[in-house]
């Protein structure tokens, strides 16, 4: 794994909005004191004069941002993952959700890998406080190609989005020249016949890397990167879960109202299957090294490859 490049999914977030800026003279970026860490500082330091700094008042930085939208701006609201979703949801459902308005909200520092800064800011329930207000479109980009093209789709599409983002380097999957990101379109990364591994964010490259070690014990494993996860793709997953007859959900998010909660709900529609959910189980994290807290919660290839061994023998 020496050769592969890595890159954190906020780094790439704030080049990508560096690089809209001059297409879109409209977009404006605001952070919660917050610059340096989100990568904002990389657009404000290149368009100072469309850069606010709202200081460390998330609720309030949402509600500038809620006006901002109402006259024509394209804004950007930036911090870290708890904040963003967890001080601020009140402000984002009522003054951004309920009225629909076009403001894309980037949260940065999102689940287990924020490492040493511990329970507090390990935000674990962001998609699942997100995907429950009405209209809101959640997205998970797994490395920098797909958050960089997904930047640009949320400034192009018209209403609110919810981007997360994260701390930690992600290992770059996609192939900048090849890849097509759509909002509400999933990915078949590796086809496969015996399950199927559903994978978001930081969790897509262990998803593969899980598919490769199940070949070689005879297990063929499709592996499906859901960037959005609502709007699911629903006739994708349907697809999946018809064709292998039992699905594996890898997140770094809660099992409960994450992204294996989304597919649960789409096939038990669809075509029920067996689903088994690998997430952060109903507890809060902990202090220490991001590598070694992924291992400790289960959100590590080994454990995706134990976990769908399991699921196939549930068929």
């Amino acid at each position: 794994m020496s050769d592969i490049i890595k890159k954190a999914t906020r780094e790439s977030y704030g080049e990508a909005l560096k690089e809209l800026a001059e297409q879109y003279q409209n977009l404006v970026v605001l952070d919660a004191d917050l610059a340096a860490a989100t990568k904002t500082g990389i657009f404000k330091k290149a368009y100072p004069e469309r850069f606010f700094d709202c200081g460390i008042a998330e609720a309030n930085m949402m509600g500038v941002a809620a006006g901002l939208a109402t006259v024509g701006k394209i804004p950007f609201a930036s911090t870290f993952a708890m904040f963003a979703a967890g001080r601020a949801f009140e402000i984002v459902r009522n003054s951004i959700g309920y009225p629909h308005l076009n403001v894309k909200i980037g949260a940065t520092h999102a689940g287990i890998s924020v490492g040493e800064d511990g329970a507090t800011h390990q935000c674990n329930e962001d998609i699942a406080l997100m995907r429950t207000i009405p209209g809101m479109t959640v997205i998970v980009p797994c490395d920098d190609v797909e958050t960089k093209v997904a930047v640009r789709a949320a400034v192009e599409f018209d209403g609110p989005v919810y981007m997360r983002f994260g701390r930690l380097a992600a290992p770059i999957i996609n192939d900048k020249d090849n890849y097509k990101f759509e909002i509400g379109k999933g990915i078949v990364l590796k086809d496969g016949s015996d399950v199927t591994i559903v994978a978001c964010g930081l969790m897509t490259a262990q998803a593969l890397d899980a598919a490769k070690a199940l070949e070689a014990d005879g297990i063929s494993a499709r592996v499906v990167n859901i960037h959005t996860i609502k709007p699911l793709d629903k006739e994708l997953i349907c697809k999946c879960a018809k064709e292998t007859g039992v699905i594996v959900t890898v997140e770094e998010h809660s099992i409960i109202g994450g992204l294996g909660s989304a597919v649960c709900d789409c096939v038990t529609e669809c075509c029920p299957v067996p689903v088994v959910k690998i997430g952060v189980n109903d507890e809060f994290g902990c202090s220490g090294p991001a590598l070694d807290l992924l291992k400790k919660f289960g959100l590590s290839s080994e454990n995706i490859i134990a976990k769908a061994k399991e699921a196939v023998k549930l068929k």
